[in-house]
């Protein structure tokens, strides 16, 4: 199993815009078949070192997840989130 997480720090932190990145992340479930896993998650925080929205999912292989990378409804949720993201980090890794 690969797991695959991101954590986005946002332009605009607002309860509307965590909230709308948040739903647009979650509705991918269901759409992209590779995809076996998603939990996405609003920072309650807020200190320095947070980041703002956190993307756990979860794939059966490497090449499933590269297939998740470039399916239609993951590419029109990275093209909103180039719009509102400040900046992002990932990790993947064998679980």
């Amino acid at each position: 199993m690969l797991t695959h997480v991101v954590l986005f720090k946002l332009k605009d932190r607002s309860p509307e815009t965590l909230n709308k990145v948040k739903e647009l992340l979650m509705n991918l479930e269901g759409k992209i078949p590779q995809l076996k896993y998603i939990e996405v998650g609003i920072d309650i925080l807020h200190s320095e070192r947070s980041y703002d929205i956190s993307l756990i999912t979860r794939f059966d292989s490497l090449e499933d997840m590269q297939a998740y990378q470039v399916h239609p409804a993951h590419v029109e949720v990275l093209n909103f989130l180039s719009t509102v993201r400040e900046s992002s980090v990932a990790v993947d890794y064998n679980s």
